[in-house]
């Protein structure tokens, strides 16, 4: 599969936002993104949103952005305290979240979750994401679970394996309530990864997918 490079001067300031509707959403959806951005922008602006947490979640979801946000100075971590699984039936209070995250930053490209998620609360994470943001390049990541809803994205970011087994690696460290779910597991995270690196022929065996459904060729 031939590769799109896309590239700035390094002395060029960028930002990116990342957006999940729980506390482990960006993790799982785009960690290999996040780190790849790091190491190639590690002077940019990163913003980590999460909507629904509890307390003990929050905790954790502050060490999965902090870890894989290591060394970058330029951050803002944002753990909100909405109702896991309700987002849809508190539209209006979302709805005020996104505007004020509107005010707060204007990302270069943002990651948040695909328009087709069988969750109710990654739908709309999904619909206000592009509600919000209307001119800004948006990747929509997957999330592996029991709908069954893995599509065919068009868009493939490649990782090479120590890549793939650090995201996976730190996913557990940072989330030990997740634990006893039967999906969380490294198999479902390197499965699937690996699935996408068979899908784009990656050299390393091993990507992210994602959907890109609207953007602009710059020549």
């Amino acid at each position: 599969m031939r590769e799109l490079l896309l590239d700035v001067a390094r002395d060029e300031k960028r930002s990116f936002l990342f957006v999940g509707a729980h506390c482990d959403d960006i993790e799982i959806g785009c960690g290999g993104a996040v780190t790849r951005l790091v190491e190639r922008f590690p002077d940019a602006h990163y913003t980590w949103v999460v909507l629904c947490s509890d307390a003990t979640r929050a905790m954790e979801a502050r060490a999965g952005a902090a870890a894989f946000l290591t060394d970058v100075a330029n951050t803002s971590v944002m753990i909100s305290e909405f109702r896991d699984g309700f987002l849809p039936y508190i539209g209006g209070e979302v709805k005020d979240f996104f505007e004020d995250l509107k005010q707060r930053v204007s990302p270069d490209v943002i990651f948040t979750h695909n328009r087709a998620d069988a969750h109710q609360d990654h739908r709309l994470v999904c619909e206000l994401t592009w509600n919000t943001f209307r001119d800004h390049l948006i990747f929509e990541y997957e999330t592996p679970k029991y709908d069954g809803d893995l599509g065919t994205p068009n868009l493939f970011l490649e990782l090479s394996q120590a890549q793939c087994e650090q995201k996976i690696e730190t996913i557990h460290s940072c989330y030990p309530s997740q634990h006893s779910h039967g999906w969380f597991t490294p198999e479902t995270f390197r499965g699937l990864m690996r699935l996408r690196g068979i899908e784009c022929n990656a050299g390393g065996g091993y990507a992210e997918a994602f959907y890109s459904r609207k953007a602009r060729l710059a020549i």
